[in-house]
């Protein structure tokens, strides 16, 4: 893989040269992730060597001193004594003024190399960026011969803006195994994340050793192939994409049954946490109820309502809050799991929770007559109580999903927010004193697909809205991206969705706002694709750019191709057939002077293959404006009570009622299964090639003078596609359909040939 990488470096031009050649980095070459609060380059470097010692202040860093060695010993084949004292390198644990809790100081000269942090965690933050400075060969698994392995001399101040900066990994779905659980956690603590949230339950799979209850992993961690699983496979062959299959190795055959998953034992548990605790990341474990515990109320009677289990109109069936002895079940799952995790903090789940079976249930009904509980909502309040006591006396505090605010949330319950179209959720939680975590599913659902915008849309989040009083901003405590993983069925396709979201993540978790840049992060990020490749990590190549979904040229046209990474290889074809490495490889500007279709893919410095992608060169002549007098500004939409998945579909559901717009956007009062249809007039204000930007969540499909210009549909999370079309001076017919059922996101930019976008103001009219 490293002599792979160090071919590619030869074919990939300057930039790319200047971080991967094997040469004593400049004292000025400093590009770290995240960016740091103070850096001050100082003249010379420090230059590793055979022998060097590494020293501690404490005994309680020895397990980072001998973190820090093996990260060292690795590549460079140097063997580093670790002892208490002074050292060539000194780590060390005290007061930072003025900094937040995990701050550290990083202290580097020619003769010594002095880590300071005002916890554990701080420390290990200094040795990631000591890391970092580091030539991205130090990531090699093998030792790297004739290289310098030096480190510019600096003087960093560095400090998180939050404490809570989390990643969640769902491993019900598709079963990570526990080396691949420690490769995430390398990564996480590469870029400085501190909170692991592992999702070891859902109705997919159980996934942790109960021991008091062993038919939950003997059965509940294995099932026959579902529909995730068969979607996997279908698109391994359909997108030519191995990263899709699922693993051989998480199979096995029993009685002429293929019966796929795994399962972790309580010792495989404390070694990750171990682990992790080496890394600074603390371990949150999430067993989901009392929803999504398909695996509990299928094998153990006096769990859920009735003895006949399975799905509902949404959901599967949950645990009976009525019953005692489901109530018991409960904490006695709890009691085994939380000796395991040391962190102070349990996630309960309890969101989704179909409680039809509750309003049949006899026992639910006396619980709440009982307890004077007036709604299902309340009751289940009830049971998210009745848990956080339980997790209370056993010296734990809770986290919930924003659901558990439904019915009334406890004083020291701590919501994460994950629903975007549920805003509400942290002021309403914040106002009453309670703590919270922000994980909009817009942004930071990691398993969303990605686009040009998903890296911007995670860097440039604010966490922080100003209709938040200083108060309630105190308590919110970080954010975190989560990974839900039923189309992610191997590690390769799980780091190819995280990364480089991540690293956008982070700094904006780690950073203070006013050393941040997008533009300098991407100059960054660029930077740390080397050391990706170095380590093997199957991150996403950024998204091609210069082009459109379909694009319009009147006489001829040019297609022009940009990558972010320069270590990308791009190739293409022109007959719809899925390029190769033997197919041409774009180097420079495509002339077109036909309708073309081109079909590009992406392919890694080790030969990888990368996303498909395919775009339209269209050519046109200007389309003529319609004879038509529209007399309102706007645009009129009709929406429809529409339980579909397709926009063709839209017209054929009742109408709920007709609004004036502006833009095409959800009317406000529209809520709950949207079908919309949008019309009216585009005013082109002269001869020209318009661009149409159409980002929906869900399908949405954009139509010019009959003609349709963007195809954004189908279920799908938010999604940008553009299009464009040549159109004469004057108005132009438009039609936007759109459906979603469950809040929601549609809008549309409009964009000149010299890429200005019009404003709304006289671009529309019905």
């Amino acid at each position: 893989m490293y002599k792979q990488f160090l071919a590619a470096c030869s074919l990939t031009g300057a930039l790319m040269l200047s971080a991967c050649s094997p040469t004593t980095p400049a004292a000025h070459d400093v590009s770290l992730i995240p960016v740091p609060k103070e850096i001050k380059n100082v003249n010379g470097q420090f230059i590793l060597k055979n022998g060097m010692t590494i020293g501690v202040a404490d005994k309680q860093l020895l397990p980072a001193a001998n973190y820090l060695s093996g990260l060292l010993s690795r590549a460079t084949g140097y063997i580093y004594n670790v002892r208490e004292g002074d050292g060539d390198i000194s780590l060390a644990v005290s007061d930072i003024a003025g900094q937040n809790e995990g701050a550290y100081t990083l202290d580097v000269s020619s003769g010594k190399v002095q880590i300071k942090g005002n916890t554990y965690g701080g420390v290990i933050s200094g040795i990631e960026s000591l890391r970092q400075l580091l030539p991205a060969e130090i990531e090699s698994p093998e030792v790297v011969n004739d290289i310098t392995w030096s480190v510019p001399a600096v003087q960093i101040t560095d400090a998180p803006r939050f404490g809570w900066r989390g990643l969640m990994l769902d491993v019900s779905r598709h079963f990570s195994t526990k080396e691949e659980v420690k490769e995430l956690l390398d990564m996480m603590a590469l870029y400085k994340l501190n909170k692991f949230h592992w999702h070891l339950t859902d109705d997919q799979g159980w996934r942790i050793e109960i021991k008091k209850y062993p038919l939950l992993t003997e059965k509940g961690a294995w099932r026959t192939f579902n529909n995730h699983d068969r979607e996997c496979m279908r698109l391994a062959k359909s997108q030519d994409n191995p990263d899709y299959e699922l693993p051989a190795e998480k199979l096995q055959i029993v009685q002429g049954d293929t019966l796929y998953g795994g399962f972790y034992t309580q010792e495989d548990i404390k070694e990750i946490v171990e682990y992790a605790g080496v890394r600074g990341i603390d371990v949150i474990p999430e067993v989901d109820m009392p929803g999504h515990m398909l695996a509990a109320v299928s094998n153990y009677s006096g769990v859920s309502c009735f003895n006949q289990t399975g799905w509902g109109t949404m959901f599967s069936s949950p645990v009976c809050p009525g019953k005692d002895s489901a109530l018991e079940f409960c904490k006695n799952v709890y009691s085994e799991i939380i000796p395991l995790f040391p962190y102070k903090y349990i996630h309960l789940g309890a969101d989704e929770v179909e409680k039809a079976n509750w309003k049949k249930c006899p026992d639910c009904q006396k619980r709440m007559k009982d307890n004077g509980l007036k709604t299902e909502e309340e009751l289940q309040s009830w049971f998210v109580h009745n848990m956080e006591k339980f997790f209370n006396d056993n010296g734990k505090e809770m986290i919930g999903w924003d659901e558990i605010l439904e019915g009334g949330l406890s004083p020291t319950a701590t919501i994460m927010w994950w629903r975007t179209w549920s805003p509400n959720a942290v002021p309403e939680a914040t106002a009453q004193g309670n703590h919270a975590i922000l994980s909009p599913n817009a942004n930071f659902y990691f398993d969303y697909q990605q686009d040009k915008n998903s890296l911007p849309g995670v860097y440039n989040y604010n966490p922080m809205p100003e209709s938040l009083s200083d108060a309630q901003k105190a308590l919110i405590l970080g954010i975190q991206a989560n990974l839900w993983c039923e189309y992610i069925p191997s590690f390769e396709r799980a780091q190819y969705m995280i990364m480089p979201r991540m690293m956008a993540m982070a700094e904006l978790a780690w950073s203070d706002p006013s050393v941040k840049s997008w533009d300098g992060f991407k100059e960054r990020m660029v930077k740390q694709f080397p050391r990706l490749n170095i380590m093997d990590v199957n991150y996403r190549i950024p998204d091609l750019e210069g082009f459109n979904n379909t694009n319009a040229f009147v006489g001829e046209g040019t297609l022009t191709v940009t990558c972010l990474d320069p270590s990308a290889e791009i190739h293409y074809t022109t007959d719809g057939s899925t390029p190769t490495l033997e197919s041409p490889q774009y180097k420079e500007p495509v002339k077109v002077t036909e309708t073309t279709d081109f079909t590009f893919r992406t392919f890694r410095p080790n030969g990888k293959k990368g996303d498909i992608v395919k775009t339209r060169f269209i050519k046109s002549e200007y389309a003529p404006a319609a004879e038509a007098t529209p007399s309102k500004k706007g645009l009129q939409a009709v929406w429809h009570e529409f339980r579909g998945s397709a926009c063709d579909e839209i017209e054929k559901a009742p109408v709920n009622g007709t609004y004036e717009i502006s833009e095409v956007t959800i009317p406000a009062e529209v809520k709950g299964n949207i079908g919309l249809v949008v019309t009216g007039y585009f005013n082109a204000p002269e001869d020209g090639i318009y661009t149409f930007n159409l980002l929906s969540d869900d399908g949405s499909t954009l139509k010019v003078d009959g003609e349709l210009v963007v195809d954004n549909d189908g279920p799908h999370s938010p999604r940008e596609v553009v299009g464009q079309k040549a159109l004469a001076k004057g108005l132009h017919p438009i039609e936007v359909k759109y459906f979603d059922h469950n809040g929601g996101m549609l809008q549309m930019k409009v964009l000149t040939a010299d890429g200005k976008e019009l404003p709304n103001a006289d671009m529309f009219a019905y």
